[in-house]
């Protein structure tokens, strides 16, 4: 088990974004700018879960949604503009774990990420996952997040 997390997204202010912010929270983050190659990253990197946008260029985010589940069952929380309750039936109906619509607190974002793999580590009993948990909470004590502080005070939410 491991502390990434994918992120597909072809913003690439959101990326960055929400990089920062998980980042100062412990985890490595990877990006994918399209679905093909988010579907490629998911399938060869394993990551822990996975930050999908729906609106994407070529394959969209509930075929990519749909084609990892044919694989995995990573984590996934869908990240979108897309509001009307239809939307969001569709992306949980596929199988993403949670949604958030755009604009978002980015910490909001980090917080459900984290909430999600609470929820996965404790439905498990690898004692991987427990020990990937304790990791993570011991670099996020030793880091000073000064930069997270800083976006913080610049912005409470982010306009996308």
């Amino acid at each position: 088990m491991s502390n990434t997390i994918l992120i597909v997204e072809d913003d690439p202010n959101v990326v960055r974004l929400v990089s920062l912010y998980l980042k100062a929270d412990g985890f490595q983050v990877i990006s994918a700018n399209d679905g093909a190659e988010g579907v490629k990253l998911a399938l060869k990197e394993h990551p822990s879960l996975i930050v999908l946008d729906i609106m994407l260029p070529g394959m969209d985010g509930m075929e990519v949604c749909r084609t990892v589940r044919q694989e995995s069952t990573v984590p996934i929380v869908m990240l979108t503009a897309r509001v009307e309750e239809k939307d969001v039936l569709v992306g949980l109906d596929m199988g993403a774990d949670d949604h958030v619509t755009k604009p978002f607190s980015p910490r909001q974002l980090a917080a459900r990420v984290k909430a999600v793999l609470r929820r996965v580590f404790k439905a498990g009993s690898s004692d991987d996952a427990r020990l990937e948990v304790r990791r993570l909470k011991r670099r996020r004590q030793g880091s000073s997040g000064s930069a997270v502080r800083q976006a913080a005070r610049s912005s409470a939410k982010w306009q996308v």
